[in-house]
């Protein structure tokens, strides 16, 4: 047969299996996420000043050089030239000043002896007056005031283009005093592949940079997690009751300070609960060890307070009558304390663990008659359960349940009590339900705890205290569950809940080598 407790037990922890893998893999991913964040933000920075400082530095000495080299050819050669010089002068001086060592187009402007405008170019058709930008022609053919000794009314301009898709350098001066205009274009594209080749490298340092990140960060979750998981491992077993459960300390962080803390902890805690166990145990021994010492005394006592029992149901007169209540007193409480002492002996067993189920079908409504009919309360209960109704129990334990329901509802609920039995499934259901006041609130949570009694006035009540703990004990260990509550219509009902068969519970005990036996008729 299945286990479904064993089942449940395995899912829960698969579950928490699952989910502390699931704890763990998020947090070494948020370790790696901010590790590259940080690196990816750094390297990006780094990469966007590199390349602009490294651009600025490129583009201004490739253009200081240029412009340099054209105002000084403009003084040498255009310079030369006359006030109105003709096309094939300019053309011609145009060429000149384009074999400079910087390689750049010139394009001069002059008016002619007419007054028309002539132009010569260095590449035809190649750069043209329509490629200047008119913000420039303006700046380059508008007269400046000399500002100190020595300046001039016309100055070098420059200005960055963008032609298609590349880039290009115009400059343009006037000769002073009378003479052409100048203009220069310098093609910037190498220095634009060198640029665009350095940002590549940029950006290839800055992917290494990262995947870098990542695995230094993955290093570092590893080394970081490795004793939280390891700790974490550790608490879980502490918490299923392995309490010599040591964590390895190797280093001095804070880390290896986290698992001495933990280490000494479990000591401290191993060392209790010893102590609570050792303690536990010496009172459960003390107790059954004591009520298997009453048990001889009160062997002999009952005896003889059956024959002074006898004798006062006799009425022969042998005893005085002014001693009589005190005899009546004596068998009332040796009985209560016979009682007493077997419920202990019954608890004993429990709390060591050596309750064992003596199984048997049994005919549901036939127990309950039987266990009515031995207690004399045939006159006091109503039985409505059906014959046929069969269930593989331990007899003996089912009767003492019973004993105590209908035995606690006759003594504080009053007559008639009813018992009703039904069944839910696999499950039997018996209603034990009385006629009484019921059960005040503050009184229900606790009317299963040992030695609870609802009125603190009458502590020598007739009841131990110990019945109803001990019908929860037996139901428990049919696998079943007894619940008290209040009925609407009057009275407490006593709801008692059992599996029909009892035999997986004593195969599962039988697996783990306790023994427990079924007897079958």
């Amino acid at each position: 047969m299945t286990d479904p407790q064993g089942g449940r037990r395995g899912l829960s922890a698969a579950r928490r299996t699952v989910q502390s893998r699931i704890r763990f893999t998020s947090l070494r991913l948020r370790l790696v996420v901010v590790f590259g964040l940080v690196a990816l933000t750094a390297a990006v920075s780094a990469s966007a000043i590199a390349y602009w400082l490294n651009r600025e530095a490129v583009l201004t000495r490739t253009q200081d050089a240029v412009l340099r080299d054209f105002q000084q050819e403009m003084q040498n050669r255009a310079s030369s030239l006359p006030v109105h010089p003709t096309q094939d002068e300019l053309q011609h001086t145009a060429g000149q000043m384009a074999n400079s060592s910087q390689r750049f187009s010139v394009l001069l402007v002059a008016t002619d002896e007419q007054g028309r405008t002539v132009v010569g170019n260095s590449d035809l058709d190649t750069f043209t007056l329509e490629d200047v930008p008119k913000s420039l022609q303006k700046a380059v053919n508008k007269q400046q005031s000399a500002s100190s000794a020595g300046g001039h009314a016309y100055h070098l301009y420059w200005q960055r283009i963008v032609d298609g898709d590349k880039p290009y350098l115009v400059g343009g001066a006037k000769v002073i005093g009378g003479g052409p205009t100048g203009y220069m274009l310098k093609s910037l594209e190498p220095e634009a592949k060198d640029l665009n080749s350095l940002a590549w490298s940029l950006g290839i340092a800055t992917g290494l940079a990262l995947i870098g990140s990542a695995l230094l960060a993955q290093a570092a979750a590893t080394t970081v997690l490795k004793p939280v998981h390891r700790l974490g491992i550790a608490a879980r077993r502490l918490g299923e009751g392995q309490l010599d459960t040591r964590l390895r300390v190797s280093g001095t962080d804070e880390l290896a300070e986290l698992s001495r803390t933990f280490n000494s902890a479990a000591e401290s805690l191993e060392k209790k609960v010893a102590d609570m166990s050792s303690r536990e145990e010496a009172s459960r021994r003390f107790v059954a060890d004591m009520s298997h010492e009453l048990r001889t005394p009160l062997t002999a006592i009952t005896a003889v307070t059956e024959v002074l029992e006898e004798e006062l149901d006799a009425g022969t007169g042998g005893l005085d009558p002014m001693i009589e209540p005190a005899v009546r007193l004596v068998v009332s409480e040796t009985r209560r304390l016979n009682d007493l002492v077997e419920n202990l002996m019954e608890v004993t067993r429990f709390d060591a663990g050596t309750a064992r189920l003596v199984l048997d079908y049994v005919d549901i409504a036939d127990q309950i008659t039987a266990c009515i009919d031995a207690r004399a309360w045939l006159d006091a209960v109503e039985l409505n359960a059906e014959r046929g109704i069969m269930a593989r129990l331990d007899p003996r334990r089912l009767d003492v349940i019973l004993a105590n329901l209908i035995g606690n509802a006759l003594k504080h609920g009053g007559s008639p009590v009813r018992v009703a039995v039904r069944e839910e499934g696999e499950e039997l259901v018996i209603e034990v339900r009385d006629h009484g006041p019921g059960i005040p609130e503050d009184v229900l949570p606790h009317v299963f705890d040992r030695f609870y009694k609802a009125s603190a006035s009458r502590p020598r009540s007739e009841g131990s205290g110990l019945g109803l703990s001990i019908a929860m004990e037996n139901a428990h260990i049919h696998g079943g569950e007894i619940t008290a509550a209040n009925s609407p219509e009057g009275g407490a009902v006593f709801t008692l809940r059992l599996p029909r068969d009892a035999s997986p519970l004593v195969e599962e005990e039988k697996r783990n080598g306790n023994g427990t036996e079924g007897n079958a008729r």
